[in-house]
């Protein structure tokens, strides 16, 4: 998989973001987020970051581990039983200068395409005007789904989203090729990079 500790040895690209968000969702390739967190963390020590993980990615991925490799507790994209005194979507949505989704399913990506809010993390993505990535990791056949070929359409019109192309894998139920997994966060991060550089362009600026 392309997810794998394969991408490590090479130099880490140029990030000029101070504080990313960093969201995984239920995709298998989430059991890398550990490593790629501590890759981040080694690799760009005066950034912070924050995690997000869906309640489909604890499949794959405990919140225990994430601790660990992150120097944090992740937060899980619910919304919480009890009464809050603030609002855990705005206060992200501010707080990012930063947003990578990391591996992107075809449901998250298909909900965040579609304006769904009903998620802490997917609405602020829905408000934030910071940089968002996404890496998606998709099962066989997706990429020439008209519903994905939609849902891509409409994220790319965004201003500050990327979607980044994914890489040839194997389909870990059948063991046949065309699953599509997601690309390493050293192309992200330079896909993301170029998005904000793209932002800061524009007549009323970006949140880099």
């Amino acid at each position: 998989m392309h997810d794998g500790a394969s991408a490590l040895p090479s130099a880490a690209p140029p990030f000029t973001g101070h504080r990313l968000l960093y969201v995984g969702t239920g995709a298998l390739g989430v059991m890398f987020m550990p490593m790629w967190l501590h890759w981040l963390r080694s690799s760009y020590p005066d950034v912070e970051i924050r995690t997000v993980v869906t309640r489909s990615a604890t499949r794959f991925v405990t919140p225990t581990t994430l601790s660990v490799f992150g120097g944090r507790p992740p937060q899980l994209d619910v919304w919480g039983d009890e009464p809050e005194t603030t609002a855990p979507h705005v206060e992200l949505a501010h707080w990012a200068d930063t947003v990578v989704v990391h591996p992107a399913t075809f449901h998250f990506t298909s909900r965040l395409a579609l304006g769904a809010a009903d998620t802490p993390t997917l609405l602020a993505l829905q408000c934030t005007a910071a940089p968002i990535a996404l890496a998606p990791a998709l099962p066989p056949g997706a990429m020439t789904s008209p519903a994905w070929q939609q849902h891509t359409r409409t994220l790319t019109a965004r201003a500050n989203v990327t979607v980044v192309p994914p890489h040839q894998g194997i389909s870990m139920t059948t063991g046949e090729p065309g699953a599509m997994t997601a690309a390493t966060l050293t192309e992200v991060i330079p896909a993301v990079e170029a998005l904000r550089a793209r932002l800061s362009e524009q007549p009323s600026g970006g949140r880099a």
